[in-house]
C-alpha cells in the first residue's frame, strides 16, 4: 500500500513538474489563432484609430490577425466586463483609454474591478487634448478665455463627451485651477459634442487633439490651448494651458489589458510586441499629436496607480458622479 501510495505521489509531482515546465514555452506558440482586441467606445474617435493602428502592427509582427471589436455602452464598462469575464489565455484583450480608470469612480455599481479582474499589459500612447472654443467667440488664448469666463459667471458651457473621461476630468481641472465658473454639460459621446460645437449650441470642448484638429484648420473652431506639459508638436503655435495657469497639465493616456490570471509569458510576449510596434508607429502617431509611451509591465502598474490616485482626487473635489 505504502509502494502504491508513493508511486501515486511520485505521478502527481510529476504531472505539476510537466506543466510547470510546459508554462514557458506558452509564448513561443502564441498566438495561434486570431486574437480578438475589444474597444469599448463606437468606431472613429483617437481610441479606435490608434488601436486599429496597433491591431494591425501586432498582427503584421507576430503573424496572426488582431479584430478590433467595438463593443459600445456603459461609459465604456461593457466591452470591458466582457474582456473581464473572457478566459486568461491571450485570445480576448482590452483596449481603452484613461476612461477605464476614472469612469468606474463616478458610478454607482460596476461589474468588474478595475484592479482585481484585468492584466496591466502595456502602455500605448498619451494624447494631449486641445482647449476648444466656438470661432464666434471672442477667445483666442487661455487668458483671453478666463477673461470671458469672469465677465460672464455661470453662463459659458463646456461639452464633455462622458461622464469620467479623460475630457471630463481635464475641464474640471481647467475649473479648478482656473477658478472659473462655467457649466459643464455631458453629451453621449464626442462626435455630438463637436457638432454642437462648431453649431454655436456650446462654448468650448476639452478633447484629444486628433478629433479637433481637422476643424481647428479649416476654421471651423478655434484650438485656444493644449493641455500638454509642451507644446504639440502638429499645433505649435498654440499654447499651452500651464503657460497662463502654471501647473496645469492633462492627458488622455491609450493602454492594453488582458483579463486576470493572464499568464506572466503571455503578458511579457504582449509588452515586448508592443514595444516593438511603437517603434513603427511613432512617426504616424507623432504626426497626429500623441506620444508613444512604451515600457515594462510594472512600468505601467506603476503609472496606473498614479493615475488612479490622480483621478479620484479631481473626481472626489469635483463631486462628478454619473447619473
Amino acid at each position: 500500500m505504502q509502494t502504491k501510495k508513493r508511486h501515486l505521489i511520485k505521478t502527481v509531482l510529476c504531472a505539476v513538474a510537466a506543466c510547470g515546465a510546459a508554462t514557458p514555452a506558452m509564448a513561443d506558440t502564441y498566438p495561434s489563432k486570431s486574437v480578438r482586441m475589444i474597444i469599448p467606445f463606437p468606431p472613429g474617435g483617437t481610441l479606435d484609430v490608434v488601436g486599429r493602428m496597433l491591431a494591425q502592427q501586432l498582427g503584421e509582427q507576430m503573424g496572426q490577425s488582431f479584430v478590433v471589436e467595438n463593443r459600445p455602452g456603459g461609459n465604456g464598462t461593457i466591452g470591458a466586463a466582457a474582456v473581464a469575464r473572457s478566459e486568461a489565455d491571450g485570445y480576448t484583450l482590452l483596449f481603452n483609454a484613461s476612461t477605464f480608470i476614472s469612469a468606474p469612480m463616478t458610478m454607482k455599481s460596476v461589474l468588474y474591478d478595475t484592479d482585481r479582474d484585468f492584466t496591466p499589459v502595456a502602455s500605448v500612447a498619451k494624447a494631449p487634448m486641445s482647449v476648444s472654443i466656438n470661432k464666434d467667440l471672442p477667445i483666442s488664448d487661455v487668458k483671453s478665455l478666463v477673461a470671458y469666463a469672469k465677465a460672464n459667471p455661470g453662463k459659458m458651457t463646456f461639452a464633455v463627451g462622458s461622464i469620467g473621461s479623460a475630457g471630463h476630468l481635464a475641464t474640471e481641472l481647467l475649473r479648478r485651477s482656473g477658478n472659473l465658473d462655467f457649466m459643464i454639460v455631458p453629451y453621449r459621446g464626442t462626435a455630438p459634442a463637436l457638432q454642437d460645437l462648431i453649431g454655436g449650441r456650446i462654448d468650448g470642448f476639452i478633447d484629444p487633439i486628433l478629433g479637433s484638429l481637422s476643424y481647428h484648420q479649416s476654421g471651423m473652431l478655434k484650438v485656444v490651448a493644449v493641455t500638454s506639459e509642451e507644446r504639440a508638436g502638429n499645433l505649435p503655435d498654440v499654447a499651452t494651458v500651464g503657460e497662463t495657469i502654471p501647473g496645469y497639465a492633462f492627458y488622455s493616456w491609450y493602454g492594453l489589458w488582458g483579463p486576470k490570471n493572464l499568464p506572466d509569458d503571455i503578458a511579457a510576449r504582449l509588452n515586448s510586441e508592443v514595444g516593438k510596434a511603437l517603434e513603427v508607429m511613432e512617426p504616424t502617431l507623432k504626426e497626429q499629436g500623441l506620444l508613444s509611451s512604451p515600457g515594462s509591465i510594472e512600468d505601467f502598474r506603476q503609472f496606473q496607480k498614479q493615475e488612479m490616485d490622480r483621478m479620484k482626487k479631481i473626481i472626489t473635489e469635483g463631486n462628478i458622479r454619473a447619473e
